[in-house]
Order: structure tokens, then sequence, then C-alpha cells
């Protein structure tokens, strides 16, 4: 299947075309999310001309992919961000809530993937193709969040339906890969897959059940009205970025998939829209593809997803249950536009809006 991601094979040609470039460093590199965000600035041609991984000190002088190149990590402890332009973080709340203020303080924007500054008043949470007009207030604090996985790809198909009809309800399932809970969720589900076959004894460490075979109801931890924090991420983050005023229900759910996280989606909105509506606005709207046939195999599941940028939509129908009801399945590329490619994206908007200017270049 086609991406809409662009590749770069003439990437040192355009650098050469160029005065000056960014420097960017990834901290976190070594991560899942964090090689993602290096494939994803070469493929993407980010006007970079320094890109520097940085992780814990144990990762330290290790190797990680860009482009065709090799580059050998340092450590996040000793760098110094004073002539970084961009530091896109990926090493985890606790290190975020810690690290993203000192780097900010250095005059270097920091584009974070935890939870840490998600729900901060003063930082902007950004999904390109839905609030864009809000990254001009990363000035306050230098940082600037992106949203969990599994909210990027809803927002991602909501907003031009909320733009056309707007939705007054939102309740959504999701079927979130192993790879949503890094390396060692991906492990786990290798581990135990191949134990069921050699009857092997089954250990369960990174999750509460056995993942293999199975479905886990239980994504984070568990909050005093029933729900879990991963669920409660989705209700606040919609609001956030999108409108205050949808409500929102989700049950989120571990499944036994490596890479992609799935939604059923039941919407409500506010005015008629119907799936033929739904289907036209959704193929002309940024970020998303449509592959919506009434037949065998005519919708996306998580494996054809891997690797693409897009948010796919299939199985839009009427919701005959409520008035101005629809129904969705959506699923995308976790690691990409869960994370990754979203970071990349908040990225190039300070670029393309020339909210930031490289500091070598202004030196």
């Amino acid at each position: 299947m086609a991406g809409i991601h662009s590749h770069s094979s003439n990437l040192d040609t355009k650098r050469s075309n160029r005065i000056m470039g960014y420097k960017v460093a990834i901290a976190g590199a070594t991560g899942n999310v964090g090689r993602e965000m290096l494939t994803v600035l070469a493929e993407r041609g980010f006007p970079a001309d320094e890109i520097v991984p940085l992780a814990s000190r144990r990762s330290q002088g290790s190797e990680v992919s860009y482009g065709d190149h090799t580059l050998k990590v340092r450590s996040l402890d000793s760098y110094d961000f004073s002539d970084t332009d961009i530091c896109l973080m990926s090493a985890g709340g606790s290190v975020s809530k810690e690290w993203a203020p000192r780097i900010a303080d250095r005059g270097c924007v920091v584009i974070d993937n935890s939870s840490a500054w998600r729900y901060d008043a003063a930082v902007p949470l950004i999904v390109p193709e839905v609030n864009a007009d809000a990254v001009v207030d990363f000035t306050r604090r230098n940082i600037i969040a992106n949203p969990n996985c599994s909210t990027a790809q809803l927002v991602v198909a909501l907003k031009p339906l909320h733009d056309a009809a707007t939705i007054s309800r939102v309740v959504v399932a999701t079927y979130q890969s192993v790879s949503g809970a890094g390396k060692e969720g991906a492990d786990e589900l290798f581990t135990q897959t191949r134990a069921v076959f050699v009857s092997d004894p089954i250990e369960n460490r990174k999750f509460t059940k056995r993942i293999a075979f199975n479905v886990i109801p239980h994504i984070d931890v568990f909050m005093e009205d029933g729900a879990t924090k991963e669920e409660w991420k989705m209700v606040a983050e919609t609001k956030k970025i999108l409108d205050p005023k949808i409500k929102l229900v989700a049950t989120c759910v571990r499944v036994p998939v490596f890479v992609g996280h799935s939604e059923a989606v039941a919407l409500e909105f506010e005015r008629p829209i119907d799936p033929d509506r739904a289907r036209d606005i959704l193929r002309e709207a940024p970020g998303c593809l449509v592959v919506d046939k009434h037949e065998d195999g005519g919708y996306v599941t998580p494996v054809e997803a891997v690797g693409e940028d897009a948010t796919y939509i299939s199985r839009i129908r009427e919701d005959p249950t409520v008035e101005n009801g629809l129904m969705l399945w959506v699923v995308s590329d976790n690691l990409r536009k869960g994370a990754a490619t979203n970071a990349v994206q908040i990225a190039e908007l300070l670029v393309n809006r020339k909210l930031i200017q490289p500091k070598r270049e202004a030196a």
C-alpha cells in the first residue's frame, strides 16, 4: 500500500543547496520511538545539518542509523544544548520532567513524546493536521507536547468530521499493539508466543496477564472511577487538542499485535452527516487515507499500516441506534503517526512558519 511520507534519496544534495540547517538532538535515541524519529527525519528530508543521538550513560557509544549514516550515541547527562535548535525527546516521563525545562532554558525547543507536559496549560499539545495554529504558544515554556499514540490517530480522523457536523459524543474501543509498551512489550509477546508453541512456561513481566493469543483490557494504572490512565489520557487530550465540549469515553485494550493501533469509534453529531459525505470529507482531509470497500479485505488492518504515516479509515457506516451517528474503524502505525512522525511534523511546523531560526546562522 502506498504511503504518504516522502522518501528522500537526495538528502545530501538538498543539504548542499542550503545556507545553514538546524542542529537536532534526539533524547532517547536507542528506544523504539527514538530510532523511528531518526528514520522519519531522514525520510522526510528535514533541514538538519547535524543530528545528535542522546541516551543514558549506559548506551553511550552505541550506534544508531540515520539515513545512510551511522551515528554514535552520546550521553544526555553531559551534553551541552546551547548550540542545539530542537530536541526531540522520547526518554520517558520522569526524564522529561527533569530535563525538558533545563534543555528549554538553554534556548533549545523541546518536542516531548512523554505524558509529562501534555496537561500543562502553558504547553501546547499539537497534532499538526488538527491544531497547528496552537504551536505559537511554545514560547511560554519552550516545550511542545506530543499526544498519546491512541489520541493522535483518533483526532486526525475526528477533526474534519467535527468541522463539518460538530461531534458531541465519542465512544471508542482501542486495540493497541505491544510496541506501545516499548521494547519490553514486543519482547514479551515474542517470548510468550514461542513458549506456547514449545510448551515452555509462560512468564508475565511487562503485562498483567499473558498477552500471547490473548487481549488485556488494561493499559496504564487504574484510577478512582474505574477507568485506566490510558483511557483518561484519550479524554483529556481530545478535549485539549480538538474541543473541550466533546464528551468521550474509551476502553483501551492491549492486543497481540507488534505494531499498529486500531480503534472502533462510535460518533454522535449535532447535525446530520451520512456515510457518503463523511467518506468524501475524510478523503480530502490532511493525514487521512480512506480504504472502505464493503467486501472481503476492503479495509485496513495494522499490518498494512506499519511504516506509513497515514491515519487509515475504514468501515464508515451509519449508527442506527442514535440520531446523527456514524461508526468508523481507524488504524495507524503507533510508532510513526502516534509518536515519531508527529514529533517531526511539529518540528517542520516551527521551521516552515519561521518560528525558530538556526542558532549558528543567527550567530
